[in-house]
């Protein structure tokens, strides 16, 4: 993403006064899929990183992975790291006959606070496991197992059988030629692709035909919204309060959402930080006229802490969106 592609989206006040400012791009895109509103470049190339894992996850299916719906929301997860997390992680490795040393994603401890305390207090180490991404690498594994393909460090390899499928089946869900392929935080590919297009994907996914692979991820998704990411976490809450949405959140302020009747959003704040991200899909989903009524307030906040106490918070400006 380019400067050029941004505008100013949002301002952080402490105690009411302004402290930062925050650019970004964001496109909201109509039921027939044309373009509502957008605020920079729709056709800023951007990495949506974590947010493409619904995208993948419907590639494995198409491949043979057959899995239960909680199962399968893990697959698409930038996961919390909590008991039901991991416990999931190894029934999908489980399912295919492997086990945890199988993952060659990147080790970290989880991503949850209190999880991460706890794996540290009891003498734990950072493993493949407790990693957000180990859901899809799991899913990954067993997608290899199902259709024979190696499962040793090289099906990170873009030039691995299952990564050429993903990075085929990319064009027909985003609607454009995937910019570039580079390696992602968790050791597997990373695709790039403008703003627009990822929009464009997840209205492929939230609106597909019942029975099509993408169907079954987006209902794993509707029907699990917890293992997408956590009791707490934006993306699980928003999931959780509009029915039939599917959204996800990525790495470096992405974050992408959308709904069966077609309406898509998807935005990047610029500097990487989240704190502007949960306020600004509020706005583009109040612009396109969603419901988010039943919306636990905790989806869209943004609060600025001072001696421990909220002193301010994350704010859209005003009249960012309109027609």
């Amino acid at each position: 993403m380019l400067a050029s592609d941004t505008q100013p989206v949002a301002m952080t006040l402490r105690n009411g006064v302004q402290e930062s400012w925050h650019n970004g791009a964001v496109v909201c895109l109509e039921r027939n899929g044309s373009i509502a509103f957008s605020v920079g470049s729709p056709q800023a190339i951007i990495f949506p990183r974590s947010s493409t894992k619904p995208f993948l996850a419907t590639a494995m299916v198409a491949a043979g992975l057959k899995l239960p719906p909680n199962l399968l929301a893990l697959v698409c997860a930038s996961h919390d790291g909590r008991p039901e997390h991991l416990q999931a992680a190894r029934e999908i490795l489980a399912s295919a006959g492997l086990d945890e040393s199988a993952l060659r994603n990147t080790k970290d401890l989880p991503l949850d606070d209190d999880a991460a305390r706890v794996v540290v207090r009891g003498g734990g180490v950072a493993t493949s496991l407790q990693m957000n991404c180990s859901g899809k690498h799991s899913g990954m594994l067993a997608t290899c197992v199902a259709c024979g393909w190696a499962t040793d460090e090289s099906y990170l390899d873009r030039d691995h059988e299952l990564q050429k499928l993903i990075t085929a089946m990319m064009p027909e869900m985003i609607g454009e030629e995937v910019a570039s392929i580079v390696v992602d935080g968790c050791g597997a590919p990373a695709h790039a692709m403008t703003l627009a297009g990822l929009a464009r994907g997840f209205r492929s996914v939230a609106m597909a035909k019942a029975g099509s692979p993408a169907r079954v991820v987006a209902d794993a998704m509707r029907e699990h919204p917890q293992m997408v990411g956590g009791p707490t976490r934006d993306v699980s809450l928003l999931m959780s309060g509009i029915s039939g949405l599917v959204a996800k959140d990525g790495a470096e302020g992405v974050y992408a959402a959308a709904l069966p009747d077609g309406r898509a959003i998807a935005l990047k704040i610029a500097d990487g930080a989240n704190r502007a991200r949960p306020p600004l899909m509020r706005a583009a989903l109040s612009a396109l006229g969603v419901d988010i009524s039943g919306v636990d307030e905790r989806a869209f906040s943004s609060p600025i802490f001072g001696h421990g106490k909220v002193v301010g918070e994350v704010r859209v400006i005003d009249n960012l969106l309109t027609a």
